[in-house]
């Protein structure tokens, strides 16, 4: 290889690439977007529209917008499976595009609808549906194989880091310019990522994208991969049961804001970027965190527990801040433990099932905890319910603990395969074969 070429493969990916530093900048933008109308509708309902249901609405709002991605599932996989990858990002960015314009237009001419509010979040949720699971699958169409585990690692961070971007930026525009500002804002990131995603190659596109009519299994398929698997089924309604306290954070944050602190949309955007540097660094140092998963895990379950309810007993900003970095970071080292966990013990064959199935299944709380939070913020104060969200954590960490034990080490026999030796995590042909779920959902919402 020539030393123009050896410096050429040192570069970043996005910029040897640019095909893929294009899909990249979409995808910040698009994500960012998503992200920036979530959090800005929800402090626009709870901070400026008010209303005696405010705790209902937000909660209603973030239910609607997180159905699509898990009622949607099989649709989108058959979607992304008959047609050019390329053509469905960017018909899912333009449409969204299009759509936050129109709303920014109506937004800006009369006072919006709560309802029609509702409508543009399901509609926008729908696009993002249908991007994330296309996006994913369409790296190996942009990359060579050398360069897919490095393409998966800039997908993997984007989602995280355009979420924490678009959570900061949703409350301060919306305190700067209102709902219209925020949703006309939204516009032009989606545009300009379809615009970027149109200009790019995907050199490796097959002809064919994949089998059709091929779909995400269901809860039956969940079941019956994981009849072989007790220890992953425990663990996994474990963390099932956790979510319905752990996302019920993006109710009780606004409401903590506007109740208790008091304050603008830059203390809202303010923990929701604690909640997100938290989650980054915990990804970053969740490998180097020592002890068995389960124990690790457990423990980390406990850490949240006192840090969620820690703002209900000693009200305040710092308070709120601290133990939402401290929650974060929770998040992100359970992701990497249990990810890498998982990597063991579940078979190479059954992984892209069983990873798609698990985020449907974690997933699906996310909307339960909205209306459940939502309604009781209606009539309890958000201090009491930090303290409903810590100690519903508690007898989830017990069972959680109760867990470990030589299972954590061992891959379970499957009754329909021979024993088979543990994988080890760092063989990129497994890390890769599909994407890392989004632990608690507060790592995204992407979506969240």
């Amino acid at each position: 290889m020539s030393d123009l070429a050896v410096r050429a493969r040192r570069l970043p990916l996005v910029l040897r690439n640019p095909s893929f530093g294009r899909v990249w900048a979409g995808q910040a933008l698009g994500q960012a977007a998503s992200r920036m109308f979530q959090v800005g509708a929800v402090w626009w309902l709870v901070g400026v529209a008010g209303g005696d249901h405010r705790g209902l609405d937000s909660g209603l709002f973030l239910m609607v917008s997180s159905l699509p991605a898990i009622v949607l599932a099989p649709v989108v996989a058959r979607l992304v499976a008959r047609h050019a990858h390329r053509t469905v990002l960017a018909t899912a960015t333009a449409v969204a595009g299009v759509l936050s314009a129109a709303t920014a237009v109506w937004a800006r001419t009369t006072a919006l609808p709560v309802i029609a509010l509702y409508a543009a979040g399901l509609a926008l949720a729908i696009c993002q549906a249908v991007f994330d699971p296309c996006l994913t699958t369409s790296v190996p169409e942009l990359v060579e194989d050398a360069d897919i585990e490095a393409a998966t690692a800039f997908e993997l961070s984007t989602q995280s880091l355009a979420g924490l971007a678009g959570g900061l930026l949703g409350p301060l525009v919306v305190d700067a310019g209102g709902l219209a500002g925020v949703v006309a804002g939204c516009a032009g990131a989606y545009l300009s990522a379809a615009l970027l995603i149109v200009s790019a190659r995907f050199p490796r596109a097959a002809a064919g994208n994949g089998p059709a009519g091929e779909v995400t299994p269901g809860t039956g398929s969940l079941r019956r991969l994981l009849a072989g698997l007790p220890f992953v089924r425990r663990v996994l309604l474990c963390f099932t049961a956790a979510n319905v306290f752990t996302t019920a954070v993006y109710v009780v944050m606004p409401l903590y804001t506007r109740g208790t602190l008091h304050s603008a949309g830059s203390t809202a955007a303010l923990l929701e970027a604690a909640l997100g540097a938290g989650t980054l660094v915990g990804s970053f140092t969740g490998g180097r965190v020592p002890g068995r998963p389960v124990t690790v895990g457990s423990g980390c379950l406990a850490a949240m527990a006192a840090a969620l309810a820690l703002p209900g007993l000693c009200p305040g900003h710092l308070v709120a801040v601290g133990s939402l970095l401290v929650v974060g970071w929770c998040v992100g080292v359970i992701g990497v433990r249990f990810v890498a966990l998982f990597q063991r013990q579940v078979p190479a064959e059954d992984k892209p099932g069983f990873f798609a199935v698990m985020q449907a299944l974690l997933g699906a709380t996310f909307p339960l905890a909205s209306l459940l939070f939502g309604a009781l913020g209606d009539h309890l104060t958000a201090g009491t319910l930090c303290l409903v969200q810590g100690a519903g954590l508690l007898p989830v960490t017990v069972a959680l603990w109760r867990l470990g034990g030589p299972a954590e080490d061992t891959e379970p026999r499957r009754p329909d395969r021979p024993a088979r030796r543990a994988t080890p995590t760092g063989d990129a042909s497994v890390r890769h074969e599909v994407a890392p779920p989004k632990w608690m959902a507060c790592t995204r919402k992407e979506g969240h």
